[in-house]
Order: C-alpha cells, then structure tokens, then sequence
C-alpha cells in the first residue's frame, strides 16, 4: 500500500459539513457528541457499536506476571481496565485484500 498521510481532524469536520451542506462547528459538535455518547454508554454498559465499522468494549484485564526484556527480570503487572476496539467483519472485508 502506498504511503498517505492519514486524514486529520480538520479535515474530516470539513468533509462532513460538505457532504451534508452544515457548518464546520456543526459537523465537531456532531463529533463531540459521538465522543461523549461512546464514553456514556461504555461506562453503562461496557460496550459501543458503530454498526458496520466498530464495537468498543471495555475489558478487565487480570494482574500477571511479566518479564523485563533488557534484564530478564520477572515483574508484576497489576490488573487494570482496558477499552478494546473490534472492527467490524464488513469493514475488514471491503479494506483487506482477499
């Protein structure tokens, strides 16, 4: 795949408020409260869905035993919760090659 500079912020508020002929502010605003609904709902229910691009979940990881890479160490790792992004199959379909 060749090299492209992924899309920033800007430029997805001002290709939204294009498509959909709104203002800029109105296309962030939408994105902000996308953002605090996802946060609300994760906190809920512990899961988001974007139907057809992702489900976030909220996952609670147990503490482990590690090992430090340059000392050979063994550590402990706490537990701690985690949000895991799932990418819907209809997604991973039409991006992947087959």
């Amino acid at each position: 795949m060749a090299e492209a500079r992924r899309m920033g912020k800007s430029e997805l508020f001002s290709h939204f408020a294009n498509r959909f002929g709104i203002k800029r502010m109105q296309a962030r605003e939408f994105f902000e409260e996308l953002r605090q609904l996802s946060e609300s709902e994760l906190k809920r229910s512990g899961e988001f869905v974007l139907p057809g691009m992702v489900k976030l979940v909220v996952q609670n990881r147990l503490a482990r035993k590690g090992r430090n890479p340059a000392t050979g160490a063994t550590i402990d790792i706490p537990a701690k919760t985690v949000v895991k992004a799932r990418i819907a199959k209809q997604l991973k379909d039409s991006v992947l090659p087959d």
